[in-house]
């Protein structure tokens, strides 16, 4: 099996030292195990994402010597294959689309933390089958996942606390959590 490792920058601003550390170490991990080093350009937020800044992230990996053996692959060039998927989870019922305008949302929001709940979204429009909205939710499963981590030990959480969250702006616009996932794959 190859190792193969990415750095995914987002250019919505400048490479920082952050993204610059998971990148030397990321690359040093490939180079000692013969794997391959990808460059990813995560470009979902169209609003904030500037060539300018994408230009300044290639030249700054390539003056600091971290060369790719792949890429740069921009999500915004790869809108066929997220259409797929988002639309594979919406056909199996796995994702539905919400007609809630962010001023509803906020409002809710502040309720509930005025309560002291956890702010999650409540499920309005989960099962009114619309077939459009403003944005596209994961149907999470209520449940709770147990898992045992390296570092932490037995790890315990119940997803009622995440609630439904977004995935997608329309079929064709995925939102980072759910690109990330599909490109990781």
């Amino acid at each position: 099996m190859t190792i193969r490792v990415r750095i995914a920058p987002s250019p919505t601003g400048y490479l920082h030292i952050g993204t610059a550390r998971t990148a030397l170490f990321n690359w040093l991990f490939a180079r000692k195990n013969k794997g391959k080093f990808i460059l990813r350009i995560e470009d979902t937020d169209l609003e904030r994402s500037s060539p300018e800044f994408e230009k300044d992230i290639l030249e700054s990996l390539k003056w600091l010597g971290l060369d790719w053996e792949e890429g740069p692959y921009r999500q915004s060039e790869r809108a066929q294959i997220y259409e797929k998927y988002i639309n594979q989870l919406l056909n199996q019922k796995l994702a539905y689309w919400c007609a809630c305008t962010k001023a509803e949302l906020e409002e809710k929001r502040q309720s509930m933390l005025a309560q002291g709940l956890a702010p999650v979204y409540n499920g309005q429009c989960r099962d009114k089958n619309l077939t459009k909205g403003e944005v596209i939710r994961f149907r999470t499963p209520s449940q709770k996942i147990h898992f045992t981590d390296l570092i932490r030990g037995k790890i315990e959480f119940d997803t009622n606390l995440i609630g439904d969250f977004s995935i997608a702006k329309n079929t064709r616009t995925p939102l980072y959590n759910l690109a990330v996932v599909i490109d990781d794959e």
